[in-house]
């Protein structure tokens, strides 16, 4: 049915579960900073709140708001900061 994740010593959580189509997960973030590893592409959108992601290998930052949607490559990683506590999908595949 639902599985809990949970990182950073509990200030990152999430529910996974399979869509129709793809695998995804809801979750929530803490303020803070955070470095996250990808297996596959993924395509997150913020639900509310904000978040500033940094690949790795590039020098440049951006913050997406409530209802924007950024992409990552499958085997690559980036840093998160989130400046308020912020919820989010995660679309994976």
């Amino acid at each position: 049915m639902f599985d809990t994740n949970e990182y950073f010593d509990g200030n990152v959580k999430s529910i996974a579960f399979k869509t129709s189509t793809l695998p995804a997960t809801v979750g929530v973030m803490a303020i803070g900073d955070y470095l996250f590893n990808t297996a596959e592409k993924e395509k997150m959108t913020v639900v509310s709140g904000g978040m500033t992601i940094k690949f790795t290998g590039s020098n440049e930052a951006k913050t997406y708001i409530t209802g924007e949607s950024f992409e990552v490559e499958a085997n690559s990683s980036f840093n998160v900061s989130i400046k308020e506590e912020t919820a989010y999908l995660c679309i994976y595949g």
